[in-house]
């Protein structure tokens, strides 16, 4: 299992346009049986106004179905655009982080 941290640092005050953005598009990917991603906002950190959207995904072909919207309807797929319309407006910068999940404990 993966899990996928996408890093946002938004410019000041529009980290929460990029938050509602996500949410909508969250409620999108769960209905194409994506999953849900989680949101975090940064309480404190290096940068200010920053959202990490995480999930996880079984493999990397997974995620690359997933990144081409495999699972979506043509209808999904027009609302998942216009949410995300002037996105990049709203960001600085961002990265992608990919890890391996690892047991806890070893049986």
């Amino acid at each position: 299992m993966l899990l996928i941290r996408e890093v946002f640092h938004c410019k000041p005050g529009k980290v929460r346009p990029l938050v509602e953005k996500f949410q909508a598009m969250n409620r999108i990917m769960a209905k194409a049986g994506q999953g849900k991603m989680r949101l975090m906002t940064d309480f404190s950190g290096e940068s200010y106004w920053t959202l990490v959207a995480d999930f996880e995904t079984p493999s990397m072909a997974e995620f690359e179905k997933m990144m081409q919207g495999q699972g979506m309807s043509e209808a999904d797929t027009k609302e998942f655009e216009r949410i995300m319309e002037g996105y990049h407006d709203l960001i600085e910068s961002g990265h992608r982080e990919i890890y391996k999940l690892e047991a806890a404990t070893k049986e």
